[in-house]
């Protein structure tokens, strides 16, 4: 069982983003270079507005319009309608029963707005491996 620690103590504290006004172009090229599966969206400000997954992308490259260079824009295609949040300091059992629970594999992390950091299930995993040994 894991002992109780806080999400900050492993969370990934520069995750990769791409602006809400970029092209999904520019995103599938942030996903594919990174080798993730998604991507947190923010605005100028840093504020989380959204999450762009690789399946979206996908929506987005498929339905493109002819005229539609890159798939058009990421505000169109990310979902930002009832974001799930962590905070720096829950606890990261928690958070992982809650993402196994909605069978999400990524968790913003945000704090006084801002995105401050995300908690993935590698992280989660690594969690675990430090709890056992």
């Amino acid at each position: 069982m894991l002992r109780s620690v806080e999400v900050k103590d492993y969370m990934l504290v520069h995750p990769v983003t791409v602006n809400v006004n970029a092209n999904m172009g520019e995103a599938i090229r942030v996903i594919t270079d990174n080798k993730i599966s998604g991507l947190c969206v923010t605005d100028d400000e840093g504020r989380l507005v959204g999450i762009l997954s690789e399946l979206d992308c996908l929506r987005a490259i498929l339905g493109t319009a002819d005229n539609e260079e890159g798939g058009g824009m990421v505000r169109d295609y990310m979902a930002s309608e009832n974001l799930v949040v962590a905070t720096p300091y829950e606890d990261i059992t928690d958070v992982a029963q809650d993402m196994l629970r909605k069978q999400k594999r990524r968790r913003p992390v945000v704090e006084e707005g801002k995105l401050v950091g995300q908690i993935t299930c590698r992280q989660l995993l690594t969690a675990v491996m430090g709890f056992n040994s």
